[in-house]
């Protein structure tokens, strides 16, 4: 049987209703290309008993997302242009993380996903990083296309000898890009695994991980199916999800 992958959600109203969902690029990748079934989780924060649901599953999937980790989380005062918010989501993907990191649940980090990671392990992050000096714009162009949102756009430094150098077998790969927050300070246990031109880290695996642990600030998910290096990213989450399922039995 496939393995079981874990999906983070998030929460929209539409027609008077809170939906909890997670877009189909997310799911098509997971099950396609890492080999796994994907299943959304709840964003029930505290209400879930985080230990009894892991126990069921192989992996772990932190999706991208509009919203934002609310600036509380790493003691920055919010303002409306930090906006928008996804508190319900934040309760339920920072104890998440820091759950499977622990139990050695393979755990892929993409995008808001890679703040949550870097959040959940004490991080910062910056907001609106192309106001910063010396930066370029990481935001994602404005398009009502999705091809040209998702468009690879820059090349990324890959650094040798680490998880995801060993998962692409290069030291440089060309990523799109749709952000404008970006790790600030980096929390403790955290490797940079791939930075852009402008110094903006790119990747980050978790120091002496009991289990497979990465985080990309990029989107591989929309070109798993055509590009190789996002491919290979999602088929090797999905070996460690294989492994993780034959060793519970």
């Amino acid at each position: 049987m496939a393995p079981v992958v874990l999906v983070s959600p998030d929460v929209r109203n539409f027609q008077g209703y809170d939906w909890h969902a997670a877009p189909a690029t997310y799911l098509e990748a997971t099950l396609s290309r890492a080999g796994a079934m994907p299943l959304i989780l709840p964003a029930f924060g505290e209400r879930i008993d985080l230990d009894a649901v892991l126990d069921r599953v192989d992996g772990v999937l932190c999706t991208g997302s509009r919203s934002n980790v609310h600036p509380a989380r790493y003691g920055v005062v919010p303002t409306a242009a930090m906006e928008p918010f996804d508190e319900a989501r934040d309760a339920t993907t920072l104890p998440l993380i820091r759950a499977a990191i622990r139990r050695g649940i393979p755990l892929l980090c993409i995008c808001r996903g890679l703040q949550e990671l870097n959040v959940a392990l004490g991080g910062s992050l910056l907001s609106e990083v192309q106001e910063e000096e010396g930066r370029m714009d990481h935001r994602a162009p404005d398009s009502d296309l999705q091809e040209a949102r998702f468009a690879i756009r820059h090349p990324v430094r890959v650094a040798a000898g680490g998880c995801l150098g060993r998962i692409l077998g290069a030291e440089a790969v060309d990523v799109n890009s749709l952000h404008r927050q970006a790790i600030g300070h980096l929390a403790e246990g955290l490797v940079v695994e791939a930075l852009a031109e402008d110094g903006v880290i790119e990747a980050v695996s978790v120091r002496d991980a009991p289990g497979f642990v990465l985080g990309v600030q990029w989107h591989p998910e929309y070109w798993a199916a055509t590009d190789g290096p996002s491919g290979a990213i999602f088929e090797a989450f999905g070996a460690a999800a294989r492994a993780r399922a034959a060793a519970r039995g």
